[in-house]
């Protein structure tokens, strides 16, 4: 079986893929993650009671900062051409929780699976940052690449057989 981690050279150093070769397709990623409040925090989300301002309006605008960052955070990404990014919540309040679901598309050589996930950490994150004043205890989990279109790979959708909430 061949080696399918390509980030390391015959020495064993970490490089940045060679992407030179490739063609250019339409890629898209979308990557989900929830973060589980307090009934204040759900509450005072809600009724848009939070001191430091529209939560969800924010967190949006920094998932989206991040995702047009993401090569400057994490090591061998490739700086790529975001076309379109999106941030969207679905708020259960009956659960307390809020998944937030990126979706980024581009056309290039390399795929944007980093960038969303990216952009659901930096969303959730944010959403801690500007309500842990009312709840320290938020808890974020489920974060994973939900779907993932183009490239050499193909499609890919999630599957997860140890817990079908996700």
């Amino acid at each position: 079986m061949e080696n399918s981690l390509n980030h390391f050279d015959t020495e064993g150093n970490a490089v940045m893929v060679d992407v030179s070769d490739k063609a250019d397709t339409v890629r898209t990623a979308v990557a989900k993650g929830k973060i589980i409040v307090n009934e204040q925090v759900m509450k005072a989300m809600v009724e848009k009671r939070i001191k430091k301002g529209d939560v969800l309006g924010v967190a949006r605008v920094a998932g989206i900062m991040a995702v047009k960052r993401t090569w400057e955070l994490v090591p061998m990404c490739h700086p790529l051409m975001i076309q379109t990014c999106n941030i969207d919540f679905e708020i259960e309040e009956k659960n307390l929780s809020i998944t937030a679901i990126c979706t980024v598309k581009t056309q290039g050589k390399t795929g944007v699976e980093m960038e969303a996930l990216t952009g659901v950490q930096i969303t959730l994150l944010t959403i801690y940052d500007m309500c842990k004043a009312l709840d320290k205890s938020m808890v974020m989990s489920e974060i994973h690449l939900a779907k993932k279109t183009g490239g050499k790979s193909g499609t890919f959708h999630f599957e997860n057989k140890i817990n079908e909430s996700l």
